[in-house]
C-alpha cells in the first residue's frame, strides 16, 4: 500500500510539472485540440493503473506522449464508423508518427513553443490568442484566465472555443512561422508569455502569493524567443521576468505573508538575475529598437540595483513611466506613474493622479488601483477614506496572502483611530 500510494504521489508530481508538455506534444502529433486532451487524461488513467505494478518509467513524459498516442488511435478506430475521415487520421498516425518516446529530447522540449505560435496565428483574434494559450499551453483555468483579463469566464470560455475552430478550420499548421513571418506575430506571443509569468509571479487567486512553476515557463519560453529571435523586445521582456523573478524569495514572510517591496530583505533578492536582467536591459536600450517591455525592465532595474529603498530613484523611474505611457498608454501603466509621482512628488500629487484615473472607471474592478490609493490616504492621514479603499480592495481581491495583508492594514487603522 505504502508504495502504490508513493508512485500516485509521483504521478500526480509528474502531472503538474509535465502534463502541459504532454499536451503540445499530443496537439502536434494528433492535429486535435480535443482528441489530445482526451489523449491526455488516457495516458495518465493508464500510468495510475500501470505504474503501481511495473514502476515509474525512466523517461515518464515519453511513456505518457505514446500512451496517449496509442489511446488516441483507439478512441479514433472506435468512432471511424461515424466518421469516415478518423479512419485516415488513424492510418496516418500508424505510419507517420512512429514511437514517440524515439523523438528527439530537443523536439519534445520545443513543442510548446510550437504550440503558441499556433495559439497565437493571425488567423485568430488577439484576444483569443492569449486565451487559448495560456489555457492549452499553461493550464490555467478559465476564471484565472478571466481574472487575468478581467472579463467573465463565460466570454473567455467562448473565445477558447472559437479559437480552437478556426485553427482545425482553417487548418493552421503547427510550427514555429519562418523568420519572415515572425515579427508580425510576436507582439501576440510576448504579450502571452507575460500573462503567464504574472499569474505565476502574483498568483491571481488561490493560498499562496505566487506559483513558481508557471512563472518558470514563462522564463523558459522567454530564453527560448530569445534564442529564436534575438529582438530587442525579446531582450526587453526576458530581463523583465528575470528582474522581477529575482525578488521572489523576499516577497513573502516564511509564514507565507505578503511583504511589500519596500519591507523585503535585499540581501534574499537573487543577484544572478539581476545581474542578467540588467545586461539585458542595457543591450535592449542600446538598439533604440525597444518598446513597453524594455522599459518596464527598466524601471525594474532601478529598484532593483537600489542598495536600499529609501536610496531608490523615483525621478529616474517616473521619468521612465512617462515614456511608457506616451508609447503604451493604459490605465495601469497610468496608476503605476501616480504611483511613482506620489513617490517624487509626495502622497497628494500621486493621490490626485490616482483620483483622477479611478474616476474613469476603468480600474472599478482592479484590487490593486484601491489599496494603492488606500496607501497614500493612510500616508496622508485620511483614515476613513483609507479604510474604504482598503475594504474595496480586499472585497476585490482573490489571492489570500494579499487579502490578509489587507486585514493587516484595515486593523492597524482600527488601533491609530482608537489612539487619536
Amino acid at each position: 500500500m505504502s508504495r502504490d500510494v508513493d508512485v500516485r504521489a509521483t504521478i500526480e508530481a509528474i502531472y503538474r510539472s509535465e502534463s502541459r508538455r504532454v499536451l503540445a506534444t499530443l496537439i502536434r502529433l494528433l492535429h486535435d485540440f480535443e482528441l489530445a486532451e482526451e489523449a491526455l487524461h488516457d495516458a495518465f488513467a493508464a500510468a495510475m493503473e500501470s505504474w503501481p505494478r511495473q514502476g515509474v518509467p525512466a523517461n515518464p513524459r515519453a511513456w505518457l506522449v505514446s500512451a496517449g498516442r496509442f489511446k488516441a488511435i483507439d478512441r479514433i478506430r472506435r468512432r471511424r464508423r461515424s466518421d469516415a475521415s478518423l479512419d485516415e487520421l488513424a492510418r496516418e498516425l500508424d505510419v507517420e508518427s512512429g514511437d514517440p518516446a524515439a523523438h528527439d529530447v530537443e523536439e519534445l522540449e520545443d513543442d510548446r513553443l510550437r504550440l503558441i505560435f499556433t495559439c497565437c496565428h493571425a488567423a485568430l483574434a488577439p484576444d483569443a490568442q492569449v486565451a487559448l494559450t495560456l489555457r492549452e499551453v499553461c493550464g490555467l483555468t478559465t476564471e484565472e484566465i478571466a481574472r487575468a483579463f478581467l472579463v467573465g469566464a463565460s466570454t473567455v470560455a467562448q473565445r477558447i472555443v472559437r479559437a480552437k475552430a478556426k485553427i482545425r478550420d482553417a487548418r493552421i499548421p503547427y510550427q514555429v512561422p519562418d523568420r519572415n513571418e515572425m515579427p508580425e506575430r510576436l507582439d501576440s506571443v510576448l504579450r502571452v508569455v507575460y500573462l503567464v509569468f504574472n499569474e505565476g509571479y502574483s498568483a491571481s487567486s488561490g493560498a499562496t502569493l505566487t506559483r513558481h512553476d508557471v512563472s518558470g515557463e514563462a522564463v523558459r519560453l522567454g530564453r527560448l524567443l530569445l534564442e529564436l529571435l534575438p529582438e530587442p523586445e525579446v531582450q526587453g521582456l526576458l530581463a523583465l521576468m528575470l528582474l522581477q523573478e529575482s525578488r521572489r524569495a523576499a516577497r513573502t514572510s516564511p509564514e507565507g505573508e505578503l511583504v511589500l517591496l519596500d519591507d523585503q530583505d535585499r540581501s534574499l533578492w537573487n543577484r544572478e538575475q539581476i545581474a542578467q536582467g540588467s545586461a539585458l536591459v542595457e543591450q535592449a536600450l542600446a538598439t533604440r529598437r525597444f518598446g513597453p517591455y524594455t522599459l518596464q525592465a527598466a524601471i525594474a532595474a532601478v529598484h532593483a540595483n537600489s542598495p536600499a529603498a529609501d536610496a531608490t530613484d523615483w525621478t529616474e523611474i517616473a521619468a521612465l513611466y512617462d515614456l511608457l505611457l506616451e508609447i503604451d498608454p493604459s490605465p495601469v501603466v497610468a496608476l503605476n506613474r501616480a504611483v511613482a509621482v506620489a513617490m517624487r512628488d509626495g502622497p497628494l500629487a500621486g493621490l490626485t493622479l490616482m483620483d483622477a484615473i479611478l474616476a474613469r472607471g476603468e480600474l472599478a474592478d482592479y484590487h490593486l488601483a484601491h489599496s494603492a490609493r488606500a496607501e497614500l490616504c493612510r500616508r496622508l492621514g485620511r483614515l476613513a477614506d483609507a479604510r474604504a479603499s482598503y475594504e474595496t480592495a480586499r472585497g476585490l481581491t482573490q489571492q489570500e496572502p494579499e487579502r490578509r495583508f489587507l486585514e493587516r492594514r484595515l486593523r492597524d487603522l482600527a488601533r491609530n483611530s482608537a489612539q487619536s
